[in-house]
């Protein structure tokens, strides 16, 4: 039976609810990736509530204005008998604000990128709607949602038009570990938390995802029911995505991404693999799929004074991307046809390095439970980050999974290894070698760390050459 309950999203939901107590309209902002839940937090917020939710269509070219608005007096009918006229957003908002003028309401306009591609005219009467009529309820929420980031960040956040009107924006990310961990809370079944990690080494901490798995089966079953059996949710989800957000330029924006898939790469590397010229669109397209959340931009910094340096790399975030560019898409064919099968994970070409690369992802995004591990408060973070020394005349270069640095000169440098088997001693020794090349300033002290999901040899741990051995996998245990 798949699990299709509601989990996590409870400090999202603090702060939706928040909004309850005051004595004002609210317009609020919920954007994110697709499948990672905006819509069903609404629902889950909204519930107790008179409730009206609106979706655009999908985009099309065959898809007018004039359908959007259709579509809009169409789902309008679900909640009123009255008649409207759809050939203007104006009458359209008009007819909305006379139902919903007193009393506790909560208005959602889905994916409203969607709803107002096609007309020119359709923010401006949103805003003036606002301005003259919703926000007259002391006692509504507006909230506009979607998963075009981009055109959200251009036409609202940025856009002279909506200044001072947002109340809050909301940016949902991919589910914590332990929120992850309730996904598999009411199975009976006892899953390891390796097993778990090999999932989302695959779904990442989305949603929708997760939601396809059988939580009482094991990891490999589940990832070939979705990832390479023909018709199955993921085989054709990237397409689906990056026409959905990027629409003609769609190939564009994968070719960046599939720069990404073995790693990450400075600005300039990217042009290079990409044989561009450095450019104001690459920087714009970098920018594009940053607010998307498919991919980061990891600044290095100066430690002495804790400031950015010139070093950025950008990193492939989001897990489902990097596996269905290595596995994936290459056997589409072969999935169609139903005649491609796989012995295990494992043995995939170059899986154990991609499993690093995903478990180091599900490690940033987690990042304050290493920080609770090691009893270091936020207020006390200078900056934290993976960390980058680039190679100059004077000394080596230097590399470092995580770094966290505190206000009292305090470096914690974090090596991170996902492994089948427990970590061997030959992990300390390749410590060793990066912290001596890291140029440390004068009067600050590092404290190695050492970051694993599936344990560590007796020996590693008797060392006690590192400060701290932070098992991952208690985010995971039932």
């Amino acid at each position: 039976m798949k699990n299709k309950f509601f989990f996590g999203r409870k400090p999202e939901l603090k702060e939706l609810h928040k909004f309850l107590k005051k004595r004002t309209a609210s317009l609020i902002v919920i954007q994110g990736r697709r499948r990672i839940g905006k819509s069903r937090l609404i629902e889950e917020f909204a519930q107790s509530f008179n409730f009206y939710s609106f979706s655009g269509l999908l985009p099309d070219k065959d898809v007018t204005d004039q359908d959007q608005r259709d579509e809009f007096a169409r789902q309008f009918g679900e909640y009123s008998t009255a008649e409207i006229q759809s050939n203007d957003w104006s009458t359209l908002f008009f007819a909305l604000v006379q139902q919903t003028q007193k009393g506790r309401v909560i208005i959602l306009l889905d994916e409203i990128s969607w709803m107002g591609s096609e007309d020119p005219t359709f923010l401006g009467k949103l805003k003036n709607a606002w301005d003259r009529h919703f926000k007259k309820n002391p006692e509504l929420i507006l909230i506009l949602c979607g998963s075009a980031s981009t055109w959200i960040e251009k036409n609202i956040l940025s856009s002279s038009g909506f200044l001072g009107r947002v109340s809050y924006t909301l940016t949902l990310e991919e589910l914590s570990l332990k929120e992850c961990n309730e996904f598999w809370v009411n199975v009976g079944a006892r899953i390891s938390a390796y097993e778990k990690f090999k999932v989302l080494s695959v779904t990442g901490g989305v949603p929708r995802y997760l939601e396809e798995m059988h939580p009482d089966r094991p990891a490999e079953e589940n990832i070939r029911e979705l990832c390479f059996k023909k018709g199955a949710l993921l085989v054709h989800e990237f397409e689906r995505i990056f026409s959905d957000l990027f629409s003609r330029r769609s190939e564009q924006y994968k070719n960046i991404v599939q720069c990404l898939e073995d790693g990450p790469l400075e600005y300039s590397e990217i042009c290079d693999k990409l044989k561009v010229g450095k450019s104001g669109l690459i920087s714009e397209y970098l920018k594009d799929l940053m607010l998307s959340g498919f991919i980061s931009r990891d600044f290095s910094w100066h430690l002495r004074s804790g400031m950015h340096s010139a070093i950025s790399v950008y990193r492939l975030r989001d897990n489902y991307l990097r596996f269905y560019l290595k596995y994936i898409e290459k056997h589409l064919p072969e999935i169609e046809k139903k005649s491609y099968h796989i012995k295990s994970l494992s043995s995939l070409p170059g899986f154990a390095t991609i499993m690093g690369l995903q478990f180091e992802n599900l490690v940033l995004h987690n990042r304050s439970f290493i920080h609770e591990s090691l009893n270091i408060r936020t207020e006390d973070i200078v900056t934290d980050n993976p960390y980058f020394q680039r190679k100059t005349a004077r000394r080596q270069g230097c590399q470092l999974d995580y770094l966290i640095q505190t206000r009292f000169n305090m470096l914690f440098a974090c090596e991170i290894k996902f492994s089948r088997h427990p970590i061997q001693r030959s992990v300390i020794q390749a410590m060793k070698e990066k912290l001596d090349r890291l140029a440390l300033p004068r009067g600050f002290s590092c404290c190695p760390v050492l970051i694993h999901v599936n344990g560590v040899d007796d020996s590693v741990a008797d060392s006690n050459y590192f400060t701290e051995i932070i098992n991952f996998s208690l985010l995971l245990e039932s």
